[in-house]
């Protein structure tokens, strides 16, 4: 267990990142080694003797979630809740461990974002742990109910609840984005000039819902818009996948795992052989960076003067990706918002720890995070706008239009997710 305790050079450089109520989309700084488990922040006030809390990241190489906590460090410090960081590095049993070394060591409330998203045996396992002990859990980030098992838990069991988004909308609205912007470059996008555009698509975790849809949606809803401006749907660059994606097998919708994915696909397929993969999808801004990295490789997606550039979508809007959009190497991300996310999970914990209900107030607090389910709060995705984000008018995000919820769009809300990832 190792403390930081330099605190005006860490606070320094937090308030260059995260600002009054949230961080928007925080640069990610290390801010200490990855480890098991590592306690951060001397707490100055405690609201009340004891009380200590679990934060447990299914890994903290995932990018968006350095963002979370980047900014969830700074708001339980400054509600005076001593709290211990832990790395689950990808493990469900490392997590499992963690959390029972936590549970034996005194930590009284448990913040979790699972490794295993979607999986109500993993997530009953830790209520159930702390159920014993009359703890409250908050979860947040990655689901624990599966696709089509939503409430299955949060209605089931008292003292918890779940902080994340709407699995559907940030697929309907990459989905979106990805059509409009086909529709209006679509010359330049068919670098083959078949009149079709091929596509890649890069997909996070298997089973998580926002990965899932994710997949879906960016399609579906692409090829709808396209539909119906007169053009052809688009193909997969691969007519022998059937799934019409790459996983990363690994489930951390990582940048390597996109990299070598695209790097293998462009052996094959490539502007000089006529059958170029002419857009690029991805789950996450992870896995959009990674295929860029593999676009510079060859020669694409540089920035330079005369060089060709595959269209590059993502989600997440990372301080990372906001600098590609810049750069002219990515084509555009949909914001989640890493300071929000922060800012409710530090209000739930501080209602546990002053013995209220989890939920109290929640939903007045944070208004437009309200779901069908009494303990689930949803926070809105949004568009990133890199014209707003450089003149300065707001802070480049823009609300999306209409009905682009998984319930207008036939389909089930299974918890947010990821991004990771989200994921």
């Amino acid at each position: 267990m190792k403390t930081l305790k330099i605190m005006t050079a860490v606070f320094a450089l937090f308030g260059l990142v995260c600002l009054a109520g949230g961080c928007g989309a925080p640069p990610v700084p290390e801010l200490m080694p990855v480890e098991e488990e590592t306690e951060i922040l001397p707490v100055p006030d405690a609201p009340e003797e004891g009380v200590k809390a679990g934060v447990f990241y299914y890994s903290f190489s995932d990018t968006y979630l350095a963002g979370v906590r980047t900014c969830l460090d700074i708001a339980l410090h400054e509600a005076g809740i001593p709290f211990v960081n832990y790395d689950a590095q990808s493990s469900q049993s490392v997590q499992n461990g963690q959390i029972d070394t936590a549970l034996s060591s005194g930590i009284n409330l448990l913040i979790v974002n699972v490794v295993s998203a979607g999986n109500t045996e993993a997530a009953t396992e830790i209520i159930e742990k702390a159920r014993h002990r009359n703890i409250k859990v908050i979860f947040f980030n990655k689901p624990i109910e599966g696709e089509d098992e939503e409430g299955t838990l949060l209605n089931e069991f008292d003292n918890i609840a779940f902080v994340g988004t709407d699995a559907s909308q940030s697929g309907h609205m990459q989905g979106k984005m990805i059509g409009e912007y086909v529709r209006d470059h679509y010359s330049e996008t068919d670098l083959n000039g078949d009149g079709v555009i091929s596509y890649a698509l890069f997909k996070g975790e298997a089973l998580n819902p926002e990965a899932i849809y994710r997949t879906r949606y960016s399609v579906e809803d692409a090829d709808a818009v396209l539909e119906e401006a007169g053009y052809p749907h688009m193909e997969y660059f691969d007519p022998s996948n059937y799934d019409h994606f790459q996983l990363d097998l690994a489930g951390t919708w990582s940048d390597e795992a996109a990299r070598r994915y695209m790097s293998a696909n462009l052996e094959e397929y490539g502007v000089p052989r006529g059958n170029m993969i002419e857009l690029v999808i991805c789950n996450n801004d992870n896995m959009a960076e990674g295929a860029i990295a593999a676009l510079n490789e060859y020669g694409y997606n540089t920035g330079m003067e005369g060089s060709v550039t595959i269209p590059v979508f993502g989600v997440d809007a990372t301080e990372y990706a906001r600098q590609l959009i810049a750069s002219g190497r990515m084509t555009g991300t949909i914001v989640q918002d890493a300071g929000k996310m922060a800012e409710i999970i530090a209000h739930l914990a501080v209602n546990a720890s002053q013995g209220k209900d989890l939920m109290e107030d929640a939903f007045s607090s944070f208004p437009g995070t309200e779901s069908h389910i009494k303990n689930k709060i949803i926070i809105p995705y949004s568009y990133y706008d890199p014209e707003a984000e450089s003149t300065g008018a707001g802070d480049g995000t823009e609300t999306p239009d209409g009905a682009e919820a998984s319930d207008e769009a036939g389909a089930s809300d299974g918890a947010g997710g990821e991004g990771g990832a989200d994921d």
